[in-house]
């Protein structure tokens, strides 16, 4: 399996790891799905089979020890209340969400195990084609035709998918209350420029890395609120993805599409301030292939995670809001959505430098709008009451 990030590399690892201990068949799925689903959500997926089919053994509804043992007829005569019971069964389970908390899954996380269960199985059912070879390989097709799918009976397809239901003004609301606003944007990055070293202790450790890596910090920062680019696009960015004479960069979006995004001329010399001390910082190299933003392990340059990259993030913005709240980088995106639909109130515009395929998500800016139109209405009608 090919990736084009380091976390879909990672990602891949992981899931042909698991598909040693699980059944051919799943093997066969991820082969086929590849490409059209990217690594992450197939990881995901996989790691829903092994439950579910851990499931299955626990609760003694097959005759296999071991999961790599369970068989496409196992699957076939699955009852429907079987099939309900393991959503039940993840609907009770609590989960570990820190070392002293437990809770149960929120109802889309369900969903979403009921939707990779449905994938599987519209696979089994509609998309395979029994050959000789495959006879050979599952005993318990010996009897079927060839030509025909392994089997007919995809007992997930009468599991409901219950999705959250909201309206565009509450999506849109929701947005608006976890974004910075008004020039928050602004007074973000001259506190993390000018006032936060002020808060470290003098020769602490925290100090000495925050100014080693200051300018990659307010880089990452300025660029996430000047283009409105993905966690992984920013940590995905080559050298030779920057062109600093027209002020864009190239990303990859998700399905793999080359993209090119506009970014603020003010940005762009933010991040030409970085990447001068960037080879010297972070023993990094000049090669137009290698990443962008870089730390430091064991003497050498490495590539930023997509996890520090976070940490990064929600480090400033928590010093920032005085531990009240933090940001992630989505939220930043988010900040940079509404703002330049507060400045130009054209939607088509952003939807092209979001990389959105449909106007769908991009008109819920225009909507977050609306809602500060009816905050902004209702205070300064109070103004009559005085």
């Amino acid at each position: 399996m090919a990736g084009t990030s380091r976390q879909h590399q990672r990602h891949e690892k992981k899931c042909l790891e698991l598909l040693l201990i699980l059944p051919p068949f799943v093997e066969e799925y991820v082969d086929d799905k590849l490409g059209p689903r990217s690594p992450t959500t197939l990881l995901n997926y996989v790691l829903d089979y092994k439950s579910f089919f851990e499931w299955l053994i626990s609760e003694c509804l097959v005759e296999a020890k071991d999961i790599k043992e369970i068989q496409l007829s196992d699957l076939d005569v699955l009852s429907l209340e079987n099939a309900k019971n393991f959503f039940k069964h993840l609907r009770r389970t609590d989960i570990k969400v820190t070392d002293q908390e437990m809770k149960k899954p929120e109802e889309n996380s369900v969903s979403r195990k009921i939707s990779s269960l449905r994938s599987l199985f519209k696979y089994l059912t509609t998309e395979t084609e029994i050959t000789m070879e495959k006879k050979l390989k599952y005993p318990c097709l010996k009897n079927k035709d060839i030509g025909e799918p392994y089997f007919h009976r995809n007992v997930m397809q009468k599991i409901p998918v219950y999705k959250e239901k909201s309206t565009l003004n509450s999506r849109a609301k929701n947005i608006s209350t976890k974004i910075l606003h008004n020039e928050e944007d602004i007074q973000l990055l001259n506190f993390v420029r000018d006032d936060y070293e002020n808060r470290l202790p003098e020769n602490s450790r925290k100090r000495s890395f925050f100014l080693r890596d200051k300018e990659r910090d307010f880089s990452i920062l300025s660029l996430f609120l000047s283009s409105g680019i993905r966690l992984n696009e920013l940590a995905n960015l080559r050298l030779r993805d920057i062109f600093f004479s027209t002020n864009e960069i190239k990303v990859i979006r998700k399905g793999n599409k080359e993209d090119i995004v506009a970014v603020f001329p003010e940005s762009m010399l933010d991040l030409k301030s970085y990447i001068e001390i960037r080879i010297r910082r972070y023993n990094g190299s000049d090669n137009p292939g290698d990443y962008v933003f870089l730390s430091k392990y064991n003497g050498a340059g490495s590539p930023l995670s997509v996890r520090t990259i976070q940490n990064i993030v929600e480090k400033y913005t928590k010093e920032f809001f005085e531990n009240k709240k933090s940001l992630s980088p989505h939220k930043l995106r988010h900040t940079y959505g509404t703002k330049y639909i507060e400045e130009t109130g054209d939607l088509r515009g952003l939807m092209d430098q979001f990389g959105h395929t449909s106007t769908s998500t991009t008109v819920l800016y225009a909507n977050s709008q609306l809602e500060k139109a009816r905050e902004t209405a209702k205070h300064l009608g109070k103004r009559r009451k005085t």
